[in-house]
């Protein structure tokens, strides 16, 4: 083999090298940041729909047995990611197991039980495939579409929830304002020694568009407007959440949830709503249904027995 050969392969593989490194930069500075476990995309991979299943025995959502088992016209039930373990809960108290037809990966479209995460729900309500979504509130984009297809929507508060936000347990920040958190959302505040941190640039995460999450950092937000920033590849992140999605479903070390106002979001802080984002989590209905099974639904969401399940699941009630 000729040197001139030889110092061609060596400077094919250098550049091939370079490349490498260049993308693994990339990802580990940049994507791998920012599509993170948190995002509604990232949550419909995380969450391992056969761990909560109805109707197992080793299903980790909480039975309620002795409930009068619906017949007939059986409503379709979807939700957002973190609620899945609540709405599967509902199934399982209230639905014959042959309602429910799961192929280990996924549900199959005859299945009484669907998971399509928030997105996916409220367009199954609108377009008629859903008859109950377990949802937070909808975003702009959400009601314009059922507003674009003439269906005006019912929201039934069935419990309480916190908005939370996330950094890297290494993070020295462990607390914040409501106004430093809208003033990193919105650009005033761009290096974490503006908010009692180490001299590290801010980088503010968000979602997709029309994720629960999303929707309740915009309505966090208000008038505000956000600033996204790509630029801050190097930056220490902050992200954002519900409180029981990352204690209760995602068991993901190495973030920490931020107390707000001085207050630490957990479940008596929710009760007394001294926490200060707290959401309502709803049964989402069409309005002027006809199906007598789904109002028994929300009865029984609504009664002592669906209240505790809520309760039990880890969610607080809405009484």
């Amino acid at each position: 083999m000729s040197k001139t050969l030889v110092r061609q392969l060596i400077t094919l593989c250098a550049v091939g090298l370079a490349f490498l490194l260049f993308d693994l930069a990339i990802y580990t500075v940049f994507t791998e940041r920012c599509i993170h476990r948190y995002g509604e995309d990232m949550q419909a991979k995380s969450i391992e729909l056969d761990a909560y299943l109805p109707f197992a025995e080793t299903s980790l959502i909480v039975k309620i047995e002795g409930a009068e088992t619906l017949h007939g016209d059986l409503p379709v039930i979807d939700g957002a990611a973190a609620l899945y373990p609540v709405f599967s809960a509902t199934v399982h108290a209230l639905y014959p197991a042959s309602s429910v037809v799961f192929d280990g990966t996924d549900f199959a479209p005859e299945s009484a039980l669907q998971y399509s995460n928030t997105r996916g729900a409220y367009r199954g309500i609108v377009d008629g495939t859903v008859d109950i979504a377990f949802c937070v509130s909808p975003s702009t984009e959400q009601l314009a579409y059922a507003k674009e297809k003439g269906v005006a929507l019912t929201f039934t508060p069935i419990g309480k929830e916190a908005f939370v936000f996330l950094v890297n347990e290494d993070n020295a920040v462990d607390a914040l304002t409501t106004e430093q958190v809208r003033g990193i959302y919105s650009g005033a505040y761009t290096n974490w020694s503006q908010v009692g941190g180490e001299n590290r640039p801010i980088a503010a995460l968000q979602r997709n568009a029309g994720s629960g999450s999303q929707s309740a950092l915009l309505n966090f937000m208000g008038d505000l407007p956000i600033k996204r920033d790509y630029a801050t590849f190097l930056g220490r992140a902050i992200g954002f959440s519900f409180r029981f999605y990352v204690e209760g479903i995602v068991e993901e070390g190495g973030v920490k949830m931020l107390a707000l106002d001085g207050v630490y979001p957990d479940v008596e802080t929710i009760k007394n709503g001294t926490y200060p984002i707290i959401t309502e989590l709803y049964a989402v209905t069409r309005d002027g249904e006809t199906n007598p099974n789904v109002q028994a639904v929300l009865d029984w969401l609504l009664s002592e027995e669906g209240q505790r399940m809520i309760e039990e699941t880890g969610y607080v009630g809405i009484s």
